[in-house]
């Protein structure tokens, strides 16, 4: 299959899943939302940070650094070291992610009272803590097909993690009913659980029917060794990105809602007015990235070869072609949004608010879905470390203006330096990337 097609298929896969989870996740925020209101909306949204940090400890750099290794080695036709580094990548994974879950467990109600600030977050991390180790032979089988090239089984399976999750929260809440039985928002945590216990599984028969028993795949001793330093050595820079970046977004969404109690708030109102913005108006604006997001994980390789050929040409056609297309989308979603916000939360949220966020957030549209294309392209020339010190600066100017602008404006200051932080992005990346090619050209 020739480059441009693989980019084209790869792309339209990953699309129409992002589409179709994306779209069973917004049906599936507006149940949460009616059915455990907007406190129980904020007190789900605020575990994510954690969930999202242990996550990048224990599984996302691997993931990255297997499909490059494991696309490595299907060029030089060595696919039984191939699947060789993806039992090690299991293996180290799932130790990791027990040692994380056994962890977390253990403080849980110390991060829910000192970093959290709300005791009630302790017994949801402590159910979310069981999804790591089958989240983690997930993200190894998910990365060692990005390898090969093949998005069939990635994407399906989040689709079947996006469907389980759902309907075993559903069926929870359906059988609690008939029983006179209430359940709180734990039973959402809980749906995060079933999703990734049936998605990993989907993953191992799919790997496992590829002719590959767990006999074929386990390696000797010292192959294993060298297998770990190697994926050790490419993801450790990878994961100290992600976790620092997590942080910054730990802190950013743990400091909303005190900052909005010094803005006068009660407690329940603040964290009403951020279950609001982070479970209803911001997957809202983030429903289209699907096709951003998808252009973006096709775009990372294409580019790196390209760089590898020296085709400046192609590079600067591939870049404006890439960045125009979704600013036009990012536009056309702004004022699709602007003239339908109101009625998309007071409809669908029943939630006046909702609405009012949507059409503030609307603005970083088309600066929104082109970052990520931008940052994609970083990543294919290279400038892995330039890319989180971009994306570092975008969180540190939301954080700024959750620590200086809310106290004063309210949730107001908060979406006007959202809006700040993906401008700055955008111009970084443009600008690096006007200096890059017009270095290129003279060399």
């Amino acid at each position: 299959m020739s480059r441009k097609r693989a980019i084209i298929k790869g792309t339209f896969i990953l699309t129409l899943t992002g589409f179709a989870t994306r779209f069973m996740g917004f049906f599936y925020r507006v149940f949460l939302s009616h059915t455990f209101g907007e406190e129980g909306v904020g007190l789900y949204q605020l575990i994510f940070p954690i969930y999202a940090l242990c996550f990048s400890l224990t599984s996302a750099g691997i993931e990255i650094a297997l499909s490059r290794c494991v696309a490595k080695r299907t060029t030089l036709g060595q696919e039984k070291e191939a699947r060789e580094l993806l039992y090690t990548s299991i293996v180290f994974t799932v130790i990791i992610s027990c040692i994380t879950t056994l962890l977390l467990q253990k403080y849980a109600w110390f991060i829910s009272s000192a970093f959290l600030k709300d005791d009630r977050c302790a017994e949801l991390l402590v159910i979310l803590s069981y999804a790591f180790p089958f989240a983690a032979v997930h993200s190894c089988i998910c990365g060692y097909y990005f390898g090969l090239k093949m998005t069939g089984v990635p994407a399906t399976s989040q689709l079947i993690e996006q469907v389980a999750r759902i309907t075993s929260v559903y069926l929870i809440y359906v059988f609690g009913q008939k029983n006179g039985v209430t359940f709180g928002i734990s039973i959402a945590v809980a749906g995060l659980i079933a999703g990734e216990v049936i998605s990993s599984l989907f993953c191992l028969k799919a790997v496992t029917g590829r002719s590959m028993s767990m006999r074929k795949i386990r390696p000797a001793l010292p192959s294993f060794g060298r297998n770990m330093r190697e994926l050790l050595f490419l993801s450790i820079p990878l994961t100290g990105s992600r976790v620092l970046l997590n942080v910054l977004q730990s802190v950013e969404a743990i400091s909303i809602p005190l900052r909005l109690q010094a803005y006068g708030m009660t407690n329940k109102a603040a964290l009403s007015t951020y279950g609001v913005l982070t479970g209803m108006a911001l997957p809202c604006i983030l429903f289209p990235s699907a096709i951003t997001n998808s252009i973006s994980t096709m775009l990372l390789p294409t580019v790196a070869e390209i760089q590898a050929l020296d085709n400046q040409r192609e590079m600067s056609a591939i870049i404006k072609k890439v960045v125009s297309c979704c600013v036009l989308l990012g536009s056309g979603c702004c004022a699709l949004l602007l003239l339908t916000g109101s009625w998309i939360g007071s409809f669908l949220f029943h939630s006046p608010a909702a609405g009012s966020f949507i059409v503030t957030l609307a603005w970083i549209c088309p600066f929104l879905y082109t970052d990520n294309t931008l940052i994609s392209i970083i990543n294919g020339i290279g400038k892995t470390t330039l890319s989180f010190v971009i994306n570092a600066v975008g969180l540190l100017i939301r954080i700024g203006s959750v620590l200086l602008l809310i106290p004063v404006y309210g949730i107001r200051g908060y979406l006007w330096g959202l809006l700040a932080s993906q401008l700055c992005i955008f111009l970084f990346c443009i600008f690096y990337l006007y200096y890059y090619l017009a270095i290129r050209r003279k060399m």
